[in-house]
C-alpha cells in the first residue's frame, strides 16, 4: 500500500491543508509541517505513512469479516462516503448519528426490523388492508426510517471497527465507540484531539477533493481485505477431491476436519443476537406510525 500513496497526489488534493493557527488543537504539532498566511500545513509524508497504517489495520479487519461502520454527516462529506462505503459493501450513516446507535444497538435492530416488517407487510397484502391514513403513516414511518437507518439494515452485530471524517463534529459517535472499545479510524484535522481515535490520519477533513482521496485509498483496502476472505473461502471448495475419485480410508481426514470446525457454527450463533430480538408484528408498526404522527 505504501508504494501506491503519492505525496504529490495528496498535495493536489489539498489534503495539506489545516485550519487557521488560532484554532489549533496543540496535540496535533507533530502532524504539522509549517504555518503560511495564517493557515497549518500539514506535514504530507506523516499523512501518508498514516493512511498506509490505517489502510494495513482496516484491511486485516475487513479480511476477518467483521464490518467496518463509516460515520460522516457534513455536506461536503455525505455524497462521497456513502459512494465508497457501498462499494466496499460496508454499513454508513451519512444523516443524523441516532443516539445509541451503538451503546443501544438492540433498540436500533429493533428499528430496523421495522422496515422488514412493513416490507413484509406490503408483500403478504396486509398494508392494503389498511385504511388510507394508515397506510400514509406507515409509508411516513418506512421512509424515515429509510433515510437514517436504511444503510445500516444489514448490520446484525457491532462493527469491527468505526471510520469517521472529522471526530469534532461526530464526537458523540467516538464517545459510544470509546465506550465499547470499538476501535475507530478517522481524518483528523489540526482543530481536533488525535487522543481520541486509534487510528488517526492527518488531513483536511473540509475539502470533498481531500475527502475523496484519502476515503480512495480507505476502501481499497478494504476491498482488497474482502477479497483476500473470499479467495480463503474459495481454496478449500477448489482442492477438495471428488467424491468417487478417492478410496474410503483416505476420506476420514476430510470427516476430521469437519469436527474441528463445528464450533465455528456454535460461535456463529453467539454472534447473531438479531435472531434473540422480538418479531415486529404489524400491529406494532401502525402504532408506531401514529405515535411518530402526533
Amino acid at each position: 500500500m505504501a508504494n501506491n500513496i503519492e505525496v504529490k497526489e495528496l498535495l493536489d488534493a489539498g489534503v495539506h491543508f489545516g485550519h487557521l493557527t488560532r484554532r489549533w488543537d496543540p496535540n496535533m504539532a507533530p502532524y504539522i509541517y509549517m504555518e503560511r498566511n495564517g493557515i497549518h500545513i500539514i506535514n504530507l509524508y506523516k499523512t501518508a505513512a498514516k493512511i498506509d497504517e490505517a489502510s494495513e489495520a482496516l484491511r486485516k479487519i475487513a479480511a476477518s469479516g467483521r464490518k467496518i461502520l463509516f460515520v460522516a454527516t457534513k455536506k461536503q462529506a455525505k455524497e462521497i462516503v456513502a459512494e465508497k462505503a457501498s462499494k466496499a459493501n460496508q454499513p454508513y450513516i451519512t444523516e443524523r448519528w441516532p443516539g445509541g446507535m451503538l451503546t443501544n444497538f438492540v433498540t436500533i435492530r429493533k428499528a430496523v426490523k421495522k422496515m422488514a416488517a412493513i416490507d413484509r407487510m406490503k408483500k403478504d397484502g396486509t398494508f392494503m388492508t389498511l385504511s388510507k391514513k394508515e397506510r400514509l403513516q406507515v409509508d411516513r414511518l418506512r421512509a424515515k426510517l429509510e433515510k437514517n437507518l436504511g444503510s445500516i439494515s444489514d448490520m446484525t452485530r457491532l462493527p469491527g471497527a468505526l471510520f469517521v471524517v472529522d471526530i469534532t463534529r461526530e464526537h458523540i459517535a467516538v464517545k459510544e465507540a470509546q465506550k465499547l472499545n470499538i476501535p475507530i479510524f478517522a481524518m483528523v484535522d489540526t482543530n481536533s484531539d488525535p487522543r481520541q481515535v486509534d487510528y488517526l490520519i492527518p488531513a483536511n477533513d473540509d475539502a470533498s477533493k481531500s475527502i475523496d482521496k484519502v476515503m480512495t485509498y480507505v476502501s481499497d483496502a478494504i476491498i482488497e481485505g474482502l477479497s483476500e476472505r473470499k479467495a480463503s473461502k474459495d481454496a478449500p471448495k477448489k482442492d477438495a477431491p471428488a467424491k468417487g475419485d478417492a478410496p474410503a480410508k483416505e476420506e476420514t481426514p476430510v470427516k476430521e476436519e469437519a469436527k474441528v470446525e463445528a464450533p465455528a457454527k456454535t460461535e456463529a450463533k453467539v454472534e447473531t443476537p438479531a435472531k434473540a430480538e422480538a418479531k415486529v408484528e404489524a400491529p406494532e408498526v401502525i402504532e408506531a406510525a401514529k405515535q411518530e404522527e402526533e
